[in-house]
């Protein structure tokens, strides 16, 4: 019997790259695709000996073409931390309007499902707590976050139309912050921007007085959340993250004691526009795909030390990429 053949942009990504096991795991052809603006190689480099897994180094705001059938798209393109999208606002707006039409058309002309990777970030910083999906969000167009947070909920809009319009089966998961391995030490959030300071034996940076929450899924969770959901019948949005919040200042007290480190918290000025809250609202991840993460903190933290621990020293102290927006 012929495998299924699933297409995955930004498979060279932390997400992406977790999402392309996952797929080989329940027996699927993977064809991966990435412009390798954000991704990395080393990712999915385990992958390339396998027959069912092939790669295309394609930049998915140009004409995607993929011979053959497909069954099903996750596009997965996009930068994702504040240290890329600030470097690269054009791009970024280009992989979620451009790119996200571009993958659209193409589960339309191949009659296949699609999920799109949105975003907590579409809620901005929420007047609702906790957020779930009927919440329209608090977000400003013209900040300089706007570029990520617009380019996602433009994206949900494009899908959406391509559900109601041409009949496309599309899914919309709704990403709430993530951790695990295969992160980059050097991509601006929170977690492994403490534990590389904490490497480097340098002081915890906290922005503001710390007072502000994130609530942490760890990335096995997420990838099951996902599945799950492209497997299901449900064209909403659906949130996905752990409900477990925290503020800022407690994880990186938590952080300290984790690494062991004998270095202290400093505060520095709050970024603009910066999310004072973050939880999500799980309700509909439970009822519809029986989903819940599994993970504790404390666990997939100790996993995700042990990782940027094994990583060579000067990864450690490796600047983040230079852009140049096109």
């Amino acid at each position: 019997m012929s495998r299924k053949r699933v297409l995955i942009t930004g498979a060279a990504g932390f997400l992406g790259s977790h999402l392309c096991d996952r797929f080989i795991k329940e027996g699927f052809h993977v064809i991966g695709m990435d412009n390798l603006i954000t991704g990395d190689l080393r990712n999915i480099e385990h992958l390339f000996k396998l027959e069912q897994f092939e790669f295309y180094h394609h930049d998915v705001s140009k004409f995607i073409h993929v011979p053959g059938e497909l069954h099903y798209v996750l596009h997965f393109a996009s930068p994702a931390s504040p240290i890329d999208y600030l470097k690269i606002p054009i791009q970024t707006l280009k992989v979620g309007s451009l790119g996200t039409h571009n993958c659209l058309g193409l589960a339309k002309a191949k009659g296949a499902r699609i999920l799109v990777a949105s975003t907590s970030e579409i809620y901005g910083d929420p007047l609702v707590h906790p957020q779930n999906e009927e919440y329209w969000g608090n977000v400003n167009p013209v900040g300089p976050r706007g570029v990520y947070d617009e380019a996602k909920r433009f994206q949900e809009a494009m899908t959406m139309a391509y559900h109601t319009f041409h009949g496309v089966e599309t899914r919309i998961v709704r990403i709430f912050n993530t951790y695990g391995p295969r992160m980059r030490l050097n991509d601006g959030r929170a977690l492994p921007a403490f534990i590389g300071q904490a490497l480097r034996g340098e002081d915890l940076t906290v922005f503001g007085d710390g007072s502000q929450t994130r609530s942490f899924c760890f990335v096995d969770d997420l990838i099951e959340g996902i599945y799950r959901l492209l497997m299901s019948d449900c064209h909403q949005p659906v949130n996905v993250g752990n409900p477990d919040e925290i503020s800022l200042k407690e994880f990186a007290e938590e952080i300290i004691a984790l690494t062991g480190t004998t270095q202290k918290i400093v505060h520095k000025p709050l970024p603009v526009d910066d999310p004072k809250q973050r939880q999500p609202d799980i309700t509909r991840a439970k009822e519809i795909l029986g989903w819940s993460p599994k993970v504790s903190r404390k666990e997939g933290l100790k996993v995700t030390y042990e990782y940027f621990k094994s990583l060579p020293k000067e990864e450690w102290f490796k600047q983040p990429k230079e852009f140049v927006a096109k």
